[in-house]
């Protein structure tokens, strides 16, 4: 998706940071890529799956949270969710070229975090916490097309319909998925599902959402058609994202206090692994869960390759990205990124 030239790009770190945008390892590399968003770095890596190396690291605003890469893999799109300062921007990473194409004012909402593409490839939603809101963003115009009302609490996170018609809001404050339609911009429903809901994903049919609820150390399963909660399921320690495979037939919930991964089996509504994913808890200072979680290494983010054989957990204290095996349901390898890596998303685009 081509962007629109822009005059000059918005400063989002020092010079030190700015240099980072030049690191390009010296391994060749010709795979697709995973992006990783380092919330403590203000970067996003850029990491080659078939060498594991690092292509580039480049520049963000402050408090990279989450990433979502454009349907036809060209553009990335990170929210800066900021700092003690509260963020509003977004930056657009070209990715072919590798490098910053531009920055997206998005106040007066601030913290943006949750991100997805519609399926045009053009408008990106984005949660806007303290707006307690939903933004519909014009990429080729750089605006904010519409803002949306969840009228809940920290909305955090957002899943899309497979059709792009309806979009879920998960909101943390209120324990609770907003349900709005995109076309009318109405708010349809808001349900219930437990404290601190928080990661969300819609089975690639469309007719079920995973909530996981943090604070509950459960997930709760929502069936689109009547909007009701047909079952809840535990899930200790402090459930955080939840991914549906592309075949449907698993949700993966990393679970931020216990350090592993959670794998459901979605027909069943069952527990069919716990994954360990040992990896050494580092240092805590600054980050946003701190020492919380003790020995923890705090696994948050996950994305799942598009042909379902493997998928990658961002340990947020360690600094590494665990891969994972889905047919062995076993760690197979590690990536490292940047400090406090978080947010992830795969392009097939690799480095040239």
């Amino acid at each position: 998706m081509p962007l629109p030239p822009v005059p000059a790009l918005r400063k989002t770190r020092a010079p030190l940071v700015a240099l980072a945008a030049l690191l390009v390892s010296l391994t060749p590399a010709s795979g697709a890529m995973l992006l990783v968003a380092n919330k403590s770095e203000a970067t996003l890596s850029l990491l080659d799956l078939d060498s594991r190396a690092l292509v580039a690291t480049l520049p963000t605003g402050e408090g990279p949270h989450e990433v979502a890469v454009s349907p036809d893999g060209s553009t990335a799109a990170v929210a800066n969710y900021g700092g003690r300062a509260a963020g509003s921007t977004l930056t657009l990473i070209d990715l072919a070229a590798r490098r910053v194409a531009r920055t997206i004012e998005l106040a007066p909402h601030r913290r943006p975090h949750g991100l997805v593409f519609l399926p045009d490839g053009r408008r990106l939603l984005v949660t806007a916490e303290e707006s307690r809101a939903l933004l519909v963003v014009d990429l080729e115009r750089g605006v904010v097309e519409r803002a949306l009302t969840t009228g809940a609490e920290v909305s955090h996170m957002v899943a899309v319909a497979p059709d792009g018609t309806r979009a879920y809001v998960a909101n943390i404050g209120s324990g609770s998925v907003t349900v709005l339609d995109l076309a009318s911009g109405e708010r349809k429903s808001e349900i219930r599902t437990g404290r601190g809901a928080e990661g969300i994903a819609v089975t690639p049919d469309g007719a079920e959402l995973w909530v996981t609820n943090r604070e509950d150390d459960s997930v709760s399963v929502i069936d689109t058609a009547s909007l009701a909660v047909v079952a809840t399921l535990a899930a200790p320690d402090f459930p955080i994202r939840a991914e549906a495979t592309p075949d449907g037939s698993r949700i993966l919930v990393s679970c931020a206090g216990s350090g592993d991964l959670a794998v459901f089996d979605r027909r069943a509504r069952a527990l069919e692994r716990r994954v360990p994913l040992p990896a050494a808890a580092g240092a805590t200072e600054g980050k946003l869960f701190g020492g919380r979680f003790g020995a923890s290494s705090v696994p948050i983010g996950i994305e799942i390759a598009p042909d379902g054989k493997r998928a990658w957990v961002a340990h947020a204290t360690a600094d590494l990205i665990s891969e994972v095996d889905l047919e062995r349901l076993a760690k197979s390898g590690e990536l490292v990124a940047g400090r406090e890596p978080d947010g992830m998303a795969y392009t097939p685009l690799g480095a040239r």
